[in-house]
């Protein structure tokens, strides 16, 4: 008989403040997903600790009695990480863990090591280390003390290299080092994209964990990594998918998500090529989730960071045999009626339906609901773009015959 694997999860817990720009709803909301981040990195959050702040404290994040607070409860519970759902400072890193002796992480670092922890290919995990190196740069500290001045005499006067100034040349050399590969493997990445010829390229972008690749696995019968977890594609999928014989390149790109570190965006913009070369853009949105309109702008938001916003985008509701919305009595005249109880033919009849180019789809990709008018939707915007771009010419692409004759064998 087969032993249940066991995982040991590391004991932590989160930290976050209500801000004047901050509700404690919208706290709340982060926190959830702080929450959702440190299980995906192997974590298990035992408590949440908050605090009513006008703005972070530029020594510890929160006030100094929160920090005696979260400390107690690190030593009495055995607690090997707190992590904050906001960027530390470097000075706010360090000062926290002179007061608390455990791993103290914060939203960026965890985000990071998720990557990390994620990464398949050399290119997803050059981007990654470049991402880490640029993070760690300002955040080395320490000396060297027997370098200091060890003997007198001609080359011996002054202090010698501190160990900061020595990392630092390092983790730079490094950074140099990572930069160069990374230009080289976008070089020959251009090259393949510019070997696909013209066939046109739709893109599927959204949040993390909205059920990109099981739509790309349903659509392009690809086999896709698949995961209830949050980042579980990292490097970009391309397959050749064919509908109504008509074929054109369809691409998986990493998730995006709110308080998306800067160091990722940058280390990886050339991933996001595939969509800053797409002809389409799919946003696929899982409805079911509570803040999926935050979701939305914080996708629109990254697109606009990489200049992509302009293009011709489908908005794919996912997700819907999982939709649940709350009901409240007829008679209840107390409780108010707000977007949460709305059911999803009411959300239908709201903005959603005259969003991107075409009318808003509400699919499931696990159980292919409304899967033919998905897969006609998309087919119609190909095809406009096909008209586009070969006016005059009925068979598209050289290859033609042979994607249609590849697609009837399978």
């Amino acid at each position: 008989m087969l032993e249940k694997e066991v995982i040991n999860f590391e004991r932590t817990v989160i930290v976050g403040i209500v801000t004047q720009n901050q509700s404690e709803e919208k706290l709340n909301e982060y926190l959830d997903e702080l929450e959702f981040l440190t299980f995906t990195a192997g974590g298990e959050v035992i408590k949440r600790f908050s605090q009513k702040m006008e703005r972070p404290n530029p020594k510890t994040f929160v006030g100094t009695g929160k920090i005696d607070d979260i400390n107690l409860f690190v030593k009495e519970n055995k607690i090997s990480t707190v992590i904050f759902d906001d960027e530390l400072t470097p000075s706010q890193q360090k000062n926290i863990s002179r007061i608390i002796d455990c791993k103290i992480l914060d939203r960026t670092n965890l985000i990071l090591d998720i990557f990390a922890q994620r990464a398949e290919t050399s290119y997803a995990r050059t981007q990654v280390e470049l991402a880490q190196c640029q993070y760690l740069l300002p955040r080395l500290s320490g000396l060297w003390t027997h370098l200091e001045r060890q003997k007198g005499g001609i080359g011996m006067r002054g202090p010698g290299e501190t160990e900061i100034e020595t990392d630092r040349r390092i983790v730079r050399d490094r950074i140099s080092l990572l930069k160069e590969k990374i230009k080289t493997i976008d070089k020959q990445m251009s090259i393949q994209r510019s070997n696909r010829g013209a066939m046109v390229r739709v893109a599927l972008v959204g949040y993390t964990n909205v059920g990109k690749s099981t739509l790309m696995n349903a659509i392009g019968k690809s086999d896709v990594f698949v995961e209830n977890k949050l980042f579980a594609t990292l490097d970009t999928t391309v397959r050749k998918v064919v509908i109504k014989n008509l074929p054109f390149l369809l691409s998986d790109t990493v998730g995006f998500i709110r308080k998306l570190p800067t160091q990722l965006v940058d280390s990886f913009k050339s991933t996001l090529d595939e969509v800053r070369e797409a002809d389409l853009l799919l946003h696929v949105v899982d409805i079911s989730h509570p803040d999926f309109e935050d979701h939305i702008e914080s996708v629109n938001k990254t697109l606009q960071e990489i200049k992509s916003n302009d293009k011709p985008t489908i908005m794919v509701f996912n997700k819907i045999d999982a939709y649940k919305h709350l009901t409240i009595d007829e008679d209840d005249l107390i409780t108010e009626r707000t977007r949460k109880h709305w059911t999803l033919d009411e959300w239908k009849q709201t903005w959603m339906s005259n969003v991107g180019q075409d009318k808003a789809l509400f699919i499931s990709a696990r159980n292919k609901e409304n899967f033919e008018e998905f897969r006609e939707t998309v087919y119609e915007a190909v095809r406009q773009i096909h008209i586009t771009r070969f006016p005059y010419n009925n068979f598209l692409y050289p290859d033609y015959k042979d994607a249609v004759e590849k697609d009837e064998e399978e």
